[in-house]
């Protein structure tokens, strides 16, 4: 009897084996079915210089930003230059913080520039990028780019964003002026970061370099620029008034499909904002 008893102890555990087994490729492939079933998502990206709201015409009109924004019906904008309690130029004002609740959006700063306040009890004194969006942003963080003596501290902002069931990486640069060396040294810092993320990926920003510079091309080695394939016309974002140079981008990694692109006319800034369709999709 001992040995009979083993027999079917050893039949029942290979059947609950199988059993499982079964449960969990069962599992998987509806997992993998879910995912299949769920279609690339529509969202419009925006990126724009505000110049701390100060446009064409010198007059500070934050406003005429949310405009811009509202109108454009942009679902995630990557903001460069805008102050948050910086200066007198701006009133002080939270500049992310009051865009975000005019438009009814989610909003992530980078403080590039953290400085004391002028008086004892006031908000610290910042200057950098913002990311709005109208999903949800699940996570964030602000990351410092090299920097050269004497010059401006740049950052790269990142906001994983949940468009309906598929997550996004939103990134968002503002990069040195006037010195190509430290824009290289720049895009060299962005492409790991870049490179690291499972999710598909979005950069904007104010690039400072036009489509031919060697910066421009060493980000192109991680990621696609959405206007060659399709905007039209030249794309010149700067200056806003007789535009004359491409140096505002969207770069989206290649699971990202681009459809429409646009620079839109606007005297909110000294630059023009650009406007990218995107599908995205969850990767395979």
């Amino acid at each position: 009897m001992f040995p009979s008893r083993l027999v079917q102890l050893a039949r029942r555990a290979a059947g609950i084996a199988a059993l499982a087994v079964l449960v969990i490729t069962s599992a998987a492939t509806t997992a993998n079915a879910g995912a299949a079933d769920v279609p690339d998502r529509p969202i419009r990206v925006a990126t724009f210089n505000i110049h701390h709201a100060q446009g064409g015409d010198d007059k500070l009109d934050l406003q005429r930003v949310a405009d811009v924004i509202r109108t454009g019906e942009a679902d995630v904008v990557g903001l460069q230059e805008v102050d948050r309690h910086w200066s007198e130029r701006s009133e002080f004002a939270d500049q992310a913080s009051w865009l975000a609740e005019r438009l009814h959006m989610h909003v992530v700063y980078g403080a590039n520039l953290d400085l004391d306040p002028l008086t004892a009890g006031a908000p610290r004194r910042q200057y950098g990028t913002a990311i709005l969006s109208r999903y949800p942003i699940l996570d964030w963080d602000n990351t410092l780019l090299p920097r050269y003596d004497g010059h401006e501290q740049r950052g790269l902002l990142r906001a994983l964003v949940q468009v309906r069931g598929v997550r996004v990486q939103v990134f968002n640069t503002h990069l040195q002026h006037n010195n190509a060396g430290e824009r290289l040294e720049q895009v060299r810092a962005i492409q790991p970061l870049v490179a690291a993320r499972e999710e598909p990926v979005v950069l904007t920003g104010d690039l400072n370099a036009r489509p031919d510079a060697p910066e421009i091309r060493a980000l192109s080695e991680t990621l696609t620029d959405a206007w060659p394939g399709a905007g039209t016309g030249d794309g010149y974002t700067y200056p806003a008034t007789g535009s004359n140079a491409r140096i505002d981008y969207v770069f989206t990694s290649a699971d990202v499909r681009v459809q429409s692109a646009a620079v839109v006319q606007s005297d909110a800034s000294d630059h023009l904002p650009l406007f990218v369709d995107l599908l995205v999709g969850r990767r395979g």
